[in-house]
């Protein structure tokens, strides 16, 4: 009888020994699962930084017209980027008096004309003055082909009459700010010679054909 409850309670004692121990083990494996480790620490995926746009990255000036410089301006034209020609202006048979003159762009940019073409008639102690009234306004674009106008008028019904077999050219020096080119010799707008006075005028560089030509036709 004894040795039976001995047993017994030496069984009860194991059960209870093996109940502690998984309890035991399950609190050490809660704790465990509850404090984070370097492989169960989770990361949050990184956010790439905002893409910007090419109008804010862009520095300034990119992107301008080739054209023009910094301020935005467009460059004056030169001799290199113009051709030119003259062409009597008067119907046939009368006298040669009104002449058109013709500047194109034949560059491959823009620029800009302004000012009064320096025209010489002949041996003329300087070129022509500009007409009153006609001096050119704010300076004004020739997009490649695109053609600018002057006016010239050979006689004004003065005194001093010469001939004149060659015509000279020059846009002049913009406000001083560089030399003058050389002259261009224009082709003589009628066969021969023509005759000239010291009433000559010339109309400043206009942007179409009217503008140029009426004042001098109605002179």
């Amino acid at each position: 009888m004894n040795t039976t409850i001995r047993s017994t309670r030496r069984a009860r004692h194991g059960l209870r020994s093996y109940a502690v121990g998984a309890a035991a083990a399950a609190a050490l494996l809660a704790t465990t699962a509850c404090e984070p480790g370097e492989a169960d620490v989770a990361v949050a995926p990184s956010t790439p930084p905002a893409a910007s746009s090419p109008a804010a990255s862009a520095a300034p000036g990119d992107g301008d017209n080739g054209d023009a410089d910094d301020s935005g301006s467009v460059a004056l034209c030169t001799h290199q980027d113009l051709s030119f020609s003259a062409t009597r202006y008067d119907a046939p048979g009368e006298q040669l008096r009104h002449i058109m003159v013709v500047a194109v762009n034949t560059g491959g940019t823009t620029c800009e004309v302004q000012n009064a073409p320096e025209i010489t008639l002949g041996d003329a102690q300087g070129p022509a003055p500009v007409m009153e009234g006609t001096e050119p306004g704010e300076p004004f674009a020739l997009a490649p082909g695109e053609k600018a106008y002057a006016g010239v008028l050979a006689t004004g019904g003065h005194r001093d009459t010469y001939e004149v077999t060659f015509m000279n050219l020059t846009l002049g020096s913009p406000g001083g700010e560089a030399e003058a080119e050389e002259p261009v010799e224009l082709e003589m707008p009628t066969e021969g010679s023509f005759q000239a006075d010291d009433g000559q005028r010339v109309t400043g560089w206009q942007p179409t054909e009217g503008l140029a030509m009426r004042p001098v036709t109605l002179s």
